[in-house]
């Protein structure tokens, strides 16, 4: 009987372990089942999308549903336009340190009056600097995450572009004049125009107390004017149609500058086909650049007329039409004398690439001959003469760290005062401004006769950028001579310095500082912290997916930079 109940007992544990092999077979089996099913729903439904979500990339144009394509423009439209209303809202805010605080200067934001000009409280002091810190952090960062966006996914319309700069310089027109009272002496020069005072023999102070020359920074309140006959002459155009009102002259002037940055938008994608290139990222590096709507615009600087000019000239000789090239490149010197480098890169391109010096000379002269007539007639209409020229050193008078050439000579001075040696400051500095112009102009030399290879444009933009760099003095938007022309042929090492200029030099450039400093210093500790952590969040927090091109790179082949935790593989 025990043998017969062991037998029994074996029977029924290797009937039970047979059955339950047998479930976990099934189980298996449809785990298996279930899991080939939506490994295969996965893969069809990465199919799709692959289909669906980038088929504008993939067939290289925009189909029916061109507006519906390029939705993903509308966030950093909307992100740049917060940015630069935070911007304006921080300038505006009393006793601020960004803008001129003088009471008739603008509509709002400034004193009504000298009686009620306290200064601002803390708490106020600190919203400003957020404000204006934060927004220029977040638009750096709209303006960086859409160049690689439109990297990415090319082909972009630039009218959806152009659509963004509307947007985007909305409040730079609205705001008063930012980081610069620049403005304020070109309205000062025109006024002496439209009374018929010579501004090239004279400082904006001689017109005396008045709405006019009490803007005026004093450190250019006796200076002579260093701008060409054709800025002077619209000067005191402005001023003359404005009936001599300091405050409508300063908005024709801002306005002019808006015209500026209009010819750049208008040449730029042109220049950017010339090279065979996608205009919409080169839009985007160019025009919508940062230092072009913070400073051009909304500082009003007369350097926007005059790129504009230029860009205009070098579009014009690309396009086969030379004499055009240098006649506008000529008005552009006439402006400011460095866009006159200009008119020789088109007379050296006027019969081509690749030839001998020798063949050069002739176009060179006749470029030079159209240049010195336009020059000539205007500084003759204009019945000022040539004593603009005598005036270019006038920008030498900033000292300042940011110049090398100024730096080191600064740098000197101050060592050789610590050992004992008596060096004037202003002799140290003679000698390095002049060694810092001397290495530019080699510089310019060499890249003028190496033009044929590494291409004009890109040796024009960095001659630009080194006449800057190592002159005597550096303001932010003297960067956008150079950055402007060097934006539709940048790749690279070029690219990479175009965007990091353009993102450092408005911060560079704020002035202030030592008054913000000191409101900070003095300030509830508390109230610094949160204004340290809510720039941190502005800096750190996410800003979205802009477009399915930055989730599906396919043009590059690489399935590994994916968003989701699993990518289609299987697909191929």
């Amino acid at each position: 009987m025990a043998k017969e109940s062991a037998q029994v007992g074996r029977t029924f544990v290797a009937r039970s372990t047979e059955q339950a092999h047998g479930f976990g077979r099934q189980v298996t089996h449809g785990w298996d089942v279930a899991t080939d099913w939506a490994t295969s729903l996965s893969m069809r439904a990465d199919m799709v999308k692959v289909r669906l979500l980038p088929r504008a990339r993939l067939a290289g144009r925009m189909e029916s549903d061109e507006d519906e394509g390029w939705g993903f423009l509308r966030r950093p439209a909307l992100l740049g336009f917060i940015a630069l209303l935070a911007v304006s809202y921080g300038a505006s805010l009393p006793s601020s340190p960004f803008k001129l605080e003088m009471p008739g200067t603008w509509f709002f934001g400034v004193p009504a009056s000298t009686n009620n000009a306290t200064p601002a409280s803390q708490g106020i002091l600190l919203l400003g600097v957020v404000a204006m810190y934060g927004g220029l952090v977040l638009l750096a960062r709209v303006w960086f995450s859409l160049t690689k966006a439109l990297e990415r996914r090319p082909g972009v319309p630039v009218k959806y572009l152009a659509w963004i700069m509307v947007l985007w310089i909305i409040p730079m027109l609205v705001v008063a004049p930012l980081f610069s009272r620049d403005v304020f002496s070109y309205a000062a020069q025109g006024e002496m125009m439209s009374r018929h005072i010579n501004p090239y023999n004279y400082g904006p102070y001689t017109l005396g107390a008045g709405p006019y020359p009490n803007p005026v920074d004093p450190l250019w309140g006796n200076t002579p004017a260093p701008y060409g006959p054709l800025f002077l002459m619209i000067d005191g155009f402005f001023a003359s149609v404005t009936l001599h009102h300091e405050l409508p002259t300063v908005i024709l002037l801002r306005l002019l500058s808006l015209v500026g940055v209009a010819m750049i938008a208008y040449c730029i994608p042109k220049l950017a086909r010339f090279y065979g290139r996608d205009p919409g990222p080169v839009f985007v590096l160019a025009v919508l650049n940062p230092l072009v709507i913070l400073t051009l615009v909304g500082g009003a600087h007369n350097d926007a007329i005059m790129v504009g000019l230029l860009v205009a000239g070098i579009t014009a000789a690309k396009l086969k039409h030379p004499v055009w090239g240098v006649i506008l490149c000529a008005l552009a010197a006439a402006i400011k004398v460095p866009a006159g480098l200009g008119v020789v890169y088109v007379a050296w391109d006027w019969l081509g690439t690749d030839l001998p010096l020798r063949q050069r000379l002739r176009p060179l002269a006749t470029a030079g001959l159209i240049a010195a007539a336009v020059l000539g007639a205007l500084s003759m209409v204009s019945g000022l003469g040539w004593g603009w020229v005598a005036n270019l050193a006038t920008p030498g008078t900033v000292r300042s760290w940011v110049a090398p050439a100024t730096g080191v000579g600064m740098a000197i001075s101050g060592l050789a005062h610590a050992f004992g040696l008596n060096l004037s400051l202003g002799g140290v500095l003679s000698v390095t401004r002049v060694l810092g112009l001397a290495a530019a102009a080699a510089a310019a030399v060499y890249l003028l006769l190496v033009s044929d290879r590494i291409g004009t444009l890109k040796a024009l933009g960095l001659s630009l950028l080194l006449f800057v760099v190592l002159g005597p003095v550096v303001q932010p938007w003297y960067l956008t001579w150079g950055l402007i022309l060097l934006a539709p042929t940048a790749t690279g090492k070029i690219r990479n310095l175009i965007i990091v200029l353009s993102i450092v030099s408005p911060f560079i450039g704020l002035p202030g500082g030592r008054v913000l400093l000191s409101g900070l210093i003095h300030a509830d500790p508390l109230l610094v912290a949160g204004a340290l952590v809510f720039l941190l969040v502005v800096l750190l927090a996410p800003l979205g997916r802009w477009s399915s091109a930055e989730r599906w790179d396919l043009d590059g082949g690489d399935w590994g930079a994916f968003d989701d935790d699993v990518a289609p593989s299987a697909l191929a």
